[in-house]
Formats: C-alpha cells, structure tokens, sequence
C-alpha cells in the first residue's frame, strides 16, 4: 500500500510537470518593422529571455512566404549554425550570435523588393518551453525626378468639355509614389465637370512602381496666368520626402471685350511729309484679324501705314476687331491732326531797291496749324528775331541776301524759308587798294584789279596814260562788280580803272614804273630764294674739282702727249679757277673760267 501510494504521487508529479512545460513559454521580443533601402544591409534583432543555456536552446529563422505557409531558413543549437538550402535568402543571410545574451541577429545582404516579407525568430529552450517573434521587412526606392509634359496647342475657353492640360510622370519608385497636381499652389481633385484627375501605375520589369497623372480642366480665362505643376510624395526608411516639377503655362484662347487703335510712330505731333504707323491690339487671345479704315471706311493697306501724310489726312480712323471663332467684332477709333506749314512769303518779293540813306521795311510770315517763330539771316549770321525787318540809313553794306527763316518750335524740323535781295541804289564806289605804286620789269605782263560797290551795277573800263583802252575782265558780285585786267609794260605808265553808273562816276588809278637790269631783279623777283643756292654750289663744286686737278697735277698723274702740262694760278678772270681739258685727237688744250669763257693756252 505505501509502494503504491509513493508510485501515484510520482506519477502526479510527472504529470504535473510535463503540464507545465506545455504551458511554458520563452518571451520573444523583435521590431515590428525594419526599413531599408534596396540594394541596403537589413539587421533584424530577436531578443529572448530564458533561465536555460545555450546549450539549452534552439533557434530557427522562418519567413512568411505570399501564400501564408512558413519557410525555414535557419537553423542553431549548441552544436551547429545551418543555413538551409534552396532559399531565396541561402547566400545572402547570416546569424551573428550564439544567444548566450538573449540576443540573436539576422542580416540580410543586398536587400531586394521581394525580400519585403515578415521574418519570424523561434526559440525552443528545454525548460523555459518556447517562444517566437516577428518583424515585418519593408523596403524602399527613391523615384526619379518628375517630369512634366503640357499641351502645346492652344485651348479656348469656348470649348465645351474638359480640355487636356498635361501630364505628370514619376519612373521607378517603390513603394508607388503619390502624385497630386496643383494650380498656382492650390492642390486639384476630382471635381465634376471642373476638375479630372487620372493616374495610372506601371509595374516595371524590376518590380519598381512608375505613375503617370493627367490633368482636365474645364478651362477659364483667368488659367491664362496659371502656373500648373505636380507634387510627388515618396517613401523613405523612417519619413516620406516630397518633391515637385518644374512650372508649366497654358495657352488660353479667349474672345476679347475691347480694342485699342492708336498711332504708334512718329511719336508726339504729326508734321505734312511724315508716314504714320497705326497699332490695333484688343484684349482677347483668340486668332482675331483687323481692319483700319478712314472716315470714308477705305482701308488702311502696305501694313497700316500711311506715307508722306498732308492736312488732307486729317481725321478719325477707325479699328475693327473680328474674331475668327466667335464672328464677333468690335471696333475702336483715334483722331488724326497733321500739322502744316506753309511756304514763308515775303514781301517785297524777291529784290528790293533802296536809295542810298533811306530804309526798308520787309515782312516775312508763312500759314501754320501751330505757333511759328521767325528769323532773318545775312552772311549765314542771325540779325533778327521777328516777321518784320526794318532797314535804316542804308549804306552799300546793306546791300545783300537776306534770309527768313520760320521755325515750328513745338515740332523739330519743321520750317520754311524765303530770301529777298537787297541793293542799295548809288554812283559807283571803288574800293581803294592798298599799294598804287606799283614797280614791273619791262615787256613783263601786269595784272590789276578793282572792286566796285553801287547800283545800278556800275559800267568798268580801263584806260592807259598813253591813251590806250584795254579789255579788261568783270562779274557781278553781290554788291557790285569785280574788274580785272592784263597788259604787257613796256614804259613807265598810269593805268586807270574807271567805274560809272546813271548817278555817277568814280576812279583809281595804278602808277606802273619799270625796272632797269631787269635780269637780276628778275633772277630775285621770281627764284631768289633757290637761284642764289644753286649757283653758290656751283661755285664750290668747281672749286673742289680744280683743288682735285691740281693735286694729281703735284703728284704727276697728268700727263699728256707734250709732257707734264702747268695748272698756273697766275690770272683768272673772274674766278681764279682755271680748269684744263685735253683731248686725244688734238694738241690743244681748252681752258675754261667759271663763266663758261674760252681762255688760251697762255691765259
């Protein structure tokens, strides 16, 4: 009885034991989530507590495929470390870690897009019982930059229906990246019949996510001035970052409401002989044409432009605007004011005669549409200021051209001129020269002249003391004549310049005295300058060659056929260089002077 009694409690006692172990667990403790980048190193921890020792324990590394079912990958006790084979992760896994510490690691090399799985940690101890823990692997790529494509084509506000705007595109992202479209920094959804939004995931060859989004607007004018552009939303180990395209502009077509007609060169006043340039600009941005007519409706043609415009022109132009979608038109209208300004009058016209001591009076004015100033001008010289020009006490320096000139000052360049000539009635006035005397060398030519101031131009003759008329030369000038005459001298003689007109008469006369020794004076009058050197140089020329003669002389190198000939320096007539020359064919010997003088052998 008491055998039997020990044998049930132990037997109790076993199965209490073995119900104990069965409801044991070993604590297991992981991350939920471990991000990584693809292509990265994953670590994944598995932290464990249990009283047993290593040599106690077992660990095995599972992973969750798509279908749901576990597949082991790994495998550890006391007595070996065995990666399984045949896996997705057999040679890229490793366990670092013996689990004396409670701490096992799993890392997974050259991380992939399907290695996003969960991965569980399985620990087995002997008394402690068992235990597991999870982690679930995501992995991550960063997109490309987006791209944004808009319409080229411009769209109209007319059109009925959503108008195509653009399209945004983000390439090879994982997780598939958001895009979310934006107008002038104001976010677009999905609003009937205003706003359509469509986007469409590729899945590429690599497993990475591409996404395409395009936009429909229901457009307005006010999208003119719209900047458009995408946003993409992308996930990365532990945030998500952000990033946007570049700005894209549309071309909105839309009717205008007003027009504008005005006249784009020349600037500021119009002026007869100008060429005007209009400009038509409505507001609309729809394909428009234009016509510019005049008050009698002609159109404005060669590309609006009016040539070499009068006063003829003046009036009210008119723009219309037609749009070529809507047909309708609208019209604006700018008022034309061409200013002129008339040729200057002047009276008296032309020539004007004045007595000499008396005056003058002249006007000068010219019609215009603007305000004028006028000035009169003698010699190229302002005189005046004003339309009437008033001569007193004239004199023979009245006389002249005097120039009108009438001036436009609100417009530069715009004037006109007119000329009057001024004589001044009177006998002839000689102008007297400054030297009557005057010195000639016989049977050589003299030229006079004289100046006349008077009017009528006064008649000019010349007359000589030996009673001789001469023909003389004359022109007008614009204050008289201007007279001259030549003749040949061959005595001493008074020449006369004679001058007359119907109130009078005038004279001056020229004394001509002649020179005797007529070929030096002549020699100084016309060359003395470079005569006189050139004959000094002769001199010394002939000097040096005699010097040269007399020295070969000394030393015996000249000889003729008679002997050893004497250079003497007895006599020279002029000069006292005596130059010998020798000829072959003849005994004689010729000596000539400085002068050019034929000397004998004994000279």
């Amino acid at each position: 009885m008491a055998v039997w009694d020990i044998a049930s409690r132990l037997l109790g006692l076993l199965l209490l034991f073995h119900t104990w172990r069965a409801w044991a667990v070993v604590e297991v403790e992981m991350e939920d989530i471990v991000e990584v980048f693809r292509g990265d190193t994953a670590q994944i921890y598995c932290k464990f507590t249990s009283e047993d020792g290593i040599g106690a324990i077992d660990i095995v590394w599972f992973y969750t495929a798509r279908t749901g079912d576990r597949q082991k990958i790994y495998f550890q006790d006391s007595t070996m470390k065995l990666v399984d084979r045949g896996t997705p992760f057999t040679d890229r896994i490793s366990v670092n870690g013996t689990g004396a510490n409670g701490v096992v690691v799993l890392t997974i090399n050259e991380v992939k897009l399907k290695d996003e799985l969960e991965f569980i940690c399985f620990i087995k101890s002997l008394t402690d019982g068992k235990g597991e823990g999870r982690t679930k692997l995501r992995v991550f790529e960063t997109p490309k930059f987006p791209t944004i494509d808009a319409v080229r084509t411009g769209i109209s506000v007319s059109e009925t229906g959503l108008s195509k705007i653009g399209v945004c595109d983000v390439k090879n992202g994982f997780p598939k990246p958001n895009v979310t479209w934006y107008r002038d920094n104001t976010p677009l959804h999905n609003v009937p019949d205003e706003v359509k939004v469509i986007s469409s995931t590729t899945t590429e060859s690599s497993g990475l996510f591409s996404v395409k989004s395009e936009l429909s607007l229901q457009v307005t004018k006010e999208d003119k001035d719209a900047e458009f552009y995408c946003e993409v939303n992308y996930f990365v180990p532990g945030e998500t970052r952000m990033t946007e395209t570049n700005r894209i502009n549309i071309t909105v077509h839309y009717p205008a409401t007003a027009v504008s007609l005005w006249v784009e060169s020349p600037k500021g006043k119009i002026k007869e002989g100008d060429s005007i340039e209009f400009h038509c600009h409505d507001n609309g941005n729809s394909a428009s044409s234009f016509t510019i007519t005049d008050e009698r409706g002609d159109p404005i043609e060669e590309s609006k432009v009016l040539k070499n415009v009068t006063r003829r022109n003046n009036g009210v132009y008119n723009c219309n605007s037609l749009d070529l979608e809507t047909g309708e038109e609208i019209s604006a209208n700018t008022t034309v004011v061409v200013n002129f300004l008339d040729p200057a009058v002047v009276i008296p016209e032309d020539i004007a005669v004045v007595a000499l001591g008396k005056g003058l009076t002249a006007t000068c004015n010219a019609l215009s549409s603007l305000p004028t100033s006028t000035a009169w001008f003698k010699n190229g010289k302002e005189i005046f200021k004003g339309h009437t020009l008033t001569l007193r006490n004239a004199t023979f320096d009245t006389t002249g051209t005097y120039v009108c000139v009438v001036t436009v000052p609100d417009i530069d360049g715009m004037e006109t001129s007119g000329t009057l000539q001024v004589n001044v009635k009177g006998p002839p006035e000689i102008e007297r020269p400054d030297n009557t005397e005057i010195e000639e060398s016989v049977e050589t030519s003299v030229h006079l002249s004289c100046s006349v101031r008077g009017f009528p131009a006064p008649i000019v003759n010349w007359t000589t003391s030996d009673g001789k008329v001469h023909d003389s030369k004359s022109k007008l000038t614009g204050e008289g004549v201007q007279s001259e005459v030549s003749f040949k001298v061959t005595s001493d003689v008074t020449a006369v310049c004679n001058a007359f007109n119907e109130h009078g008469t005038d004279t001056v006369a020229f004394h001509i005295k002649t020179i005797k020794g007529a070929t030096d004076i002549q020699i100084k009058k016309e060359g003395n300058g470079v005569v006189i050197p050139v004959i000094i140089i002769c001199v010394l020329l002939l000097a040096l060659l005699g010097s040269v003669l007399y020295f070969f002389y000394k030393k015996g190198k000249i000889c003729g056929r008679s002997g050893k000939q004497d250079l003497t320096k007895e006599k020279s007539s002029k000069d006292n260089i005596v130059v010998e020359m020798k000829s072959d064919n003849t005994e004689e010997a010729i000596l000539l002077g400085v002068n050019g003088e034929k000397l004998s052998p004994s000279d």
